[in-house]
């Protein structure tokens, strides 16, 4: 599996477990530490944790381990880092304060809409 079907397939777990405004970036071409970014929003911090678990489980199924998680989701925010892509779950709050599509603005962008 690619990194470009990995982040497909985080993307829809988010989406099937009622995530928001889920997006994938593709940051190649001007990142050195990966290569998508998948995001998307929750409602509450504890759907956020049942993000990260849905995201989490789906891909171990595939035989794809995550590296590393920073952050709780009582902060808000959860980074998943499975090396080639980085998974960024927020509340809604948190995304617009940081609005992190703004430092990838000049990246190619997917949205759940594009995977199917």
């Amino acid at each position: 599996m690619n990194t470009r079907e990995m982040s497909m397939l985080a993307a829809q777990a988010i989406d099937r477990r009622k995530g928001q405004d889920v997006l994938v970036i593709d940051v190649a071409a001007k990142s050195s530490f990966a290569d998508f970014m998948v995001l998307g929003s929750g409602g509450s911090a504890r759907q956020i944790g049942a993000l990260a678990e849905e995201v989490e489980d789906t891909l171990a199924k595939e035989g794809i381990l995550v590296k590393s998680i920073e952050g709780k989701k009582e902060s808000g925010w959860i980074l998943m880092d499975y090396g080639d892509i980085i998974v960024n779950l927020m509340t809604a709050e948190m995304r617009a304060r940081y609005n992190i599509e703004s430092v990838w603005g000049d990246c190619e962008r997917l949205t759940i809409d594009a995977m199917e």
